[in-house]
């Protein structure tokens, strides 16, 4: 008998074969999301070649893309968020390291006025933020709460990435609202 009705809802599969902490990336038809409150809600069906490569971690199509041109460094989808801002909330600092080896800019916002190195932090992806940091990140930039990346480290609790912050002048005295 075969079977025609689920009661279960819509099945996920694992991107990836290991799940950091809890906090990795599902996928079903319809949607690549991170299961994190930090990370971004990502539909699959928003987004352009590039920033798929960037929320898998594909660093081969990526390199394709890029040398073929089939999408800008920094263009981007429709939350304004760009392969940088996916590849530092997903965890990918290969991915991170080939966009910034291609001079990408660093420091754009997305539409929550957030920076790839904010995500990066907000989403305790240190690899990636010292990546960005090297490269120069500005960790001094607000979001639109008056948020700095020392803000977020602070109460995601990182001291490492806190003391990578201060190391790279980050403003100790910055205010939020």
């Amino acid at each position: 008998m075969k079977k025609y009705f689920s009661f279960r809802g819509k099945s996920s599969v694992p991107i990836t074969s290991s799940l950091r902490d809890g906090f990795g990336l599902w996928r079903d038809k319809k949607t690549v999301a991170r299961n994190s409150q930090q990370g971004y809600d990502i539909r699959d069906k928003d987004l352009k070649k590039i920033h798929r490569a960037a929320c898998l971690g594909d660093v081969a199509k990526m390199h394709r893309i890029l040398v073929l041109r089939k999408n800008g460094i920094n263009d981007r989808d429709k939350m304004h968020r760009t392969a940088l801002h996916l590849a530092c909330a997903t965890g990918h600092p290969d991915v991170v390291s080939l966009l910034v080896e291609r001079k990408c800019q660093l420091n754009l916002y997305d539409k929550d006025a957030t920076t790839p190195l904010m995500k990066a932090v907000q989403c305790q992806e240190e690899s990636c933020v010292t990546i960005l940091l090297e490269h120069g990140a500005d960790p001094n930039l607000t979001d639109g709460n008056g948020n700095t990346a020392l803000h977020y480290a602070a109460v995601g609790q990182n001291v490492s990435i806190v003391e990578k912050l201060l190391l790279h002048n980050a403003d100790i005295e910055g205010r939020n609202k």
